[in-house]
């Protein structure tokens, strides 16, 4: 019998931190979404469905990154592997230019990490 009770609780306690994980993980992705459709200004490049259709982006060469497929080209921190959060994170924060790429994407170092960090958690949601 303890062990029957040992392993509910345990399930329970598993099903607590994933409840509250994922809604904070919801939480963040929504703030990500007002301060990237807001006080960010990506949706003016990147478009409200984050397709890279935004209107002023249209007038930009190259074309601002399409969130939707998720195809990112920058390892900005050397690990290997491009468009991890870290690599969104820099990217935000510093622009383009530092990691070869266009001017059309300036850095936003002006946004706090926290807000940052929302975009990303945004961004991922886009992924299809």
């Amino acid at each position: 019998m303890k062990i029957y009770t040992e392993s509910r609780m345990a399930i329970a306690c598993f099903a607590t931190m994933l409840a509250f994980g994922t809604q904070g993980a919801f939480a963040d992705a929504a703030a990500g979404k007002a301060i990237y459709e807001g006080l960010g200004g990506c949706v003016a490049c990147h478009g409200m469905s984050g397709q890279g259709d935004g209107p002023a982006g249209m007038a930009l060469n190259p074309k601002p990154r399409s969130f939707v497929t998720g195809d990112y080209i920058y390892d900005t921190d050397g690990d290997g592997q491009k468009g991890t959060d870290t690599d969104l994170v820099n990217i935000i924060k510093n622009g383009t230019v530092k990691y070869g790429g266009a001017p059309t994407m300036p850095g936003r170092a002006d946004i706090p990490d926290a807000d940052i960090q929302a975009i990303v958690a945004y961004l991922r949601s886009l992924k299809k």
